[in-house]
């Protein structure tokens, strides 16, 4: 898939090993691990729903976004990079229509 972010501050925390271990700690190899399964995914249907990567959509606030775990309650959130979003006849979001995302944070909504 195609990768966007949201902030040139988050683009840079992303872009190498360095400044992911700077800015996210222990959570940094996970966070690339999850990186490197996005970007290797054909689509959104491509990421699992199953853990370890736990590919979900999310509601209230977060209305919108997909998220995938990093560790305990941290998660990589990211919404679909398509105008407009690929609908399916319910309403929901076509996973297999979805080729770009948008990273948008990296957090502990919980």
């Amino acid at each position: 898939m195609d990768l966007s972010f949201a902030s040139p501050k988050l683009q840079r925390e992303l872009s190498s090993e360095s400044s992911l271990k700077r800015a996210y700690g222990d959570r940094a190899k996970r966070l690339q691990l999850r990186l490197d399964l996005l970007k290797a995914a054909s689509c959104l249907g491509d990421v699992p729903q199953d853990p370890p990567p736990r590919r979900h959509v999310l509601t209230g606030d977060w209305d919108g976004h997909f998220a995938v775990d990093i560790t305990g309650n941290w998660r990589l959130v990211f919404r679909p990079n398509h105008s407009p979003v690929p609908r399916r006849p319910d309403g929901s979001v076509d996973l297999k229509l979805v080729t770009a995302i948008t990273i948008v944070a990296i957090v502990d909504y919980h």
